[in-house]
């Protein structure tokens, strides 16, 4: 796997987690049980610390950082993020939801099932809550989830986890 070694740490996984061979796992970051970071991702914890939870997923081409000196960045567990995101210095609690293209800055929380929209924005230090849906640039509020969308990205968390398992599976 792509693990690589800075200031004498190297990245901790899970021995279910996956990595794809074309990312890039850098110092100190930890993925959970479960957990998948996909084709040409770059999570580099050289200056602080990446959490990434139990069955969560860290999908094709997105980065994630952190913030010198001031914050890490905590994944928790059945988290989505989505192709291409940017990822810095923030949390995503447990089955937070980032779509497509999202950038998400440094101290910005996205609460349990709270949800970023695909292209949005959300500047530093915002707070999405629980069954939220932020969308736009910059992100701002539109309105609270449905029981079927918050069950729908609940199971996409599951489904990737099985689609990690035969990654994982076909390369060896």
């Amino acid at each position: 796997m792509p693990l690589y070694p800075f200031a004498g740490r190297l990245p901790e996984l899970a021995p279910s987690a996956w990595v794809a061979p074309t990312a890039a796992v850098v110092g100190d970051v930890t993925l959970g049980e479960g957990a998948s970071v996909w084709y040409n991702c770059v999570l580099r914890g050289d200056v602080m610390p990446i959490r990434v939870g139990a069955r969560s997923n860290i999908q094709d081409g997105t980065v994630v950082h952190v913030t010198r000196r001031l914050a890490e960045t905590v994944i928790g567990a059945d988290v989505l993020v989505g192709h291409s995101c940017m990822i810095h210095g923030c949390t995503l609690m447990d089955r937070a939801f980032v779509g497509l293209g999202a950038i998400v800055m440094d101290g910005c929380v996205v609460e349990p099932d709270g949800m970023v929209a695909a292209g949005a924005l959300l500047t530093p230090g915002k707070r999405v809550g629980g069954r939220e849906l932020w969308a736009g640039r910059p992100a701002k509020l539109v309105r609270l989830l449905s029981d079927e969308e918050v069950a729908r990205n609940r199971a996409g968390a599951a489904g990737y986890v099985e689609l990690a398992r035969l990654h994982r599976e076909s390369q060896a």
